[in-house]
This record gives structure tokens, C-alpha cells and sequence, in this order.
């Protein structure tokens, strides 16, 4: 089934402005010392960004759950999954701007963290948000053979083999030329990893069974890698204004990305193709996975 655009652009507007007042409860206040280390960890993660990842937890949440099986613990759940997910992300930005690493000045419209404030402090707020994602995890008012479950799911595509494990590659990748295989390994990791663990994570919060759990799985594959392409096509096809960072970034540093591989219509013909195995795969779960073949097209068609 489609979801209309506007209905769509509206669920999502709503869940991005619901997951800022969670994140803004569960974050730590800015008055509590070390203020200023709350201060930074607020900043990275308040104030922007599309919220695609809470918003996969959300949709696999909805297409798994029973009817009538939706409780405030559920709900609740699926708040702290959410924001779970996003604090890794936000974790992840803030380390990947780092002059270490990508050595970028600007995110989300605003100065990267350790332009706003210094870089150990960033570094410091980096750290200290990727054990709170698991923190609200481990607190979810679910069984705990799910709580486990879930944070080794986040865990996993965080960690060497997940997310740290694909910006490693990305890292030792600047200047060479990688095979199409290759450049899909490293997105699957670096970017592919936490979109799948969002979708995994909805699911298992919502007790999908193994039948539901196949779909979110293929979906997710398919979802994950495509999201990277879009934004290496973006990255050479967007204004800095309009994508929220450095566009040209990843030419300018030598990297390998779809476009310099494939050419650009090569790169766009394959987000087409991904975007197609996705919602192929959400097939069999009928009505209920409306909201995520949505957002299968917003990903994929999204212009920054």
C-alpha cells in the first residue's frame, strides 16, 4: 500500500518534533555539572536533523505489532529505542567531524561540535552519548531476554563489525579506487549498520515474529545501502545550504563513493533499484507496513 506524500510528510513531522521531547527529557540537564559537557551533549543531539533512524524504529514498530497489542510499555519501548538510536547517530556525527577524521565545520545548518565549543569537549560528549543510547535501552519496561536482545542489536551495529568498523574503512579507502563490492561492505558498516539495527530494533520492541522479522531484515538491507547512495549522489548534486554540511566533501578528500564509481546516472539507477527491493520486501506484511514503503520513498527520493 502507498502512503499520500503529504500524509507521510505530516507523520514524519510529527515524530521528529515527539522524539526531540523525548530526547530533551531523557538527555541530561544542561544545568547538571559537568554543565558544560551537558551543554555540548544537548547541542549534538537537540535542535535538527530528519530523524529517519527514530522514525524506522517507529514504522517497524507499527507493521509488527498485534492488533490491539500496542500498551504504554510498548509505547514507551519505542521511545527509548528511538532515542537510543539517535544518540548513536549523534554520537557517531559529532566523532566523524572531528579534525581526526572528516574534518568538517559544519552539520545541520550550525558549527560542528568542536568548532561550537573545543575538541576535547566534543570528543568527551561523543563518549559520554553513546553509553546513555545504551542506558535507555537497558530501562525499557520490556522482558529482560528483549532488553538483552535489543542492546546487542544496537551494540553490534555500532561497534568494529557495525558503524566504527565501516568509518575504519572509510578512513584507509581515501585516494584508492575500491570495487563496487567493496564500496558496498563499507557502506553497509558505516551507514547501512545503525538504519538495519533502527528497523531490527522496532520490530523486536514490538515482538514481530520470524516471519515479520525476515521482511524488516531484507527491507533493511536493501534500505541501508540505499540511503548512502542517495547522499554520495546528493553530495554532488546539492548546494552546502540546502544539505546542511560541506557538499563536495567527500570529492575534495579523494574518497570513493557510487558517483565517482558508477557516474552519476549509474548511481542514481541503482538507488532506483534499492528502492524497489525494499518495498518488494514489505510486501507480504501487507497494510501494516505502509508507513515504512514511506519511508523507503523519502529516503530515496529526498533532495537533501
Amino acid at each position: 500500500m502507498m502512503v499520500a506524500e503529504s500524509a507521510l510528510t505530516n507523520w514524519l513531522t510529527e515524530r521528529a518534533q515527539h522524539i526531540e521531547l523525548v530526547l530533551e527529557r531523557l538527555l541530561p540537564s544542561a544545568e547538571q555539572v559537568p554543565a558544560r559537557l551537558h551543554q555540548a551533549m544537548r547541542y549534538a543531539v537537540l535542535g535538527g536533523g530528519k530523524r529517519v533512524r527514530a522514525a524506522l524504529v517507529y514504522a517497524a514498530g507499527y507493521a509488527s505489532v498485534r492488533p490491539g497489542a500496542v500498551t504504554r510499555d510498548m509505547n514507551e519501548s519505542l521511545d527509548r529505542a528511538a532515542a537510543a538510536v539517535e544518540l548513536v547517530h549523534a554520537y557517531s556525527l559529532v566523532h566523524d567531524d572531528l579534525p581526526c577524521m572528516d574534518d568538517d565545520m559544519l552539520r545541520r545548518g550550525r558549527p560542528t561540535l568542536h568548532v561550537q565549543y573545543d575538541e576535547a569537549t566534543a570528543l568527551l560528549a561523543g563518549d559520554a552519548l553513546q553509553p546513555l543510547a545504551f542506558d535507555l535501552l537497558a530501562q525499557m519496561p520490556l522482558t529482560p531476554d528483549v532488553v538483552v536482545r535489543a542492546t546487542r542489536v544496537l551494540a553490534q551495529a555500532a561497534g568494529s563489525l557495525g558503524m566504527a568498523g565501516g568509518q575504519a574503512i572509510d578512513l584507509a579507502s581515501v585516494g584508492k579506487t575500491l570495487s563496487q563490492q567493496e564500496l558496498q561492505q563499507m557502506h553497509l558498516l558505516k551507514t547501512g549498520a545503525l538504519l538495519a539495527a533502527s528497523v531490527k530494533l522496532g520490530g523486536i520492541v514490538a515482538g514481530a515474529q520470524a516471519a515479520q522479522e525476515r521482511c524488516l531484515d531484507d527491507y533493511a538491507s536493501a534500505i541501508g545501502l540505499a540511503f548512502q547512495v542517495v547522499d554520495d549522489v546528493l553530495d554532488v548534486t546539492t548546494d552546502t545550504a540546502k544539505l546542511g554540511k560541506t557538499a563536495g566533501k567527500d570529492a575534495a578528500a579523494n574518497k570513493p563513493t557510487y558517483v565517482t564509481l558508477m557516474g552519476l546516472e549509474g548511481a542514481q539507477s541503482l538507488a532506483s533499484s534499492l528502492h524497489q527491493t525494499a518495498r518488494q520486501a514489505l510486501l507480504p506484511l501487507g497494510g501494516t507496513a505502509t508507513l515504512l514503503g514511506g519511508l523507503a520513498d523519502f529516503i530515496v527520493l529526498r533532495d537533501h
